[in-house]
């Protein structure tokens, strides 16, 4: 395995350096001996990985070993993929755009009719 000298949140550099200096979803799934189908990455590859990085934020890696970091880094993208798998983006709204798009839209000068009558 990598290195496992402590970072400054005492996680080990190990898998988590592997993964900052991936360049794509392919890495990180290769990084992490995750199985995939192509056509899923291929359509959903950033909104899994964002889902990824909502689920790791909800990690404390301090003082676990590099296996279990590994192992949860695993998991997490394990989640995010399944996610995808029998679901499109669009049902997720992991990105702010494709919230907004949903969302009602009132114009900030929109006054409702009943207001006037008052």
């Amino acid at each position: 395995m990598t290195s496992t000298a402590p970072t400054s949140n005492g996680a080990s550099a190990g898998i988590l350096s592997k993964l900052n200096a991936a360049s794509s979803a392919e890495d990180f799934f290769t990084a992490l001996d995750v199985p995939y189908d192509e056509s899923v990455v291929r359509v959903a590859r950033l909104h899994i990985l964002k889902r990824m990085g909502q689920y790791l934020a909800q990690e404390d890696f301090s003082g676990l070993s590099e296996d279990v970091i590994t192992s949860r880094c695993k998991a997490n993208l394990e989640r995010a993929y399944e996610d995808f798998v029998a679901s499109s983006p669009l049902d997720h709204r992991v990105f702010k755009v494709l919230k907004e798009a949903v969302a009602p839209k009132t114009p900030a000068n929109f006054v409702p009719f009943d207001e006037l009558l008052k």
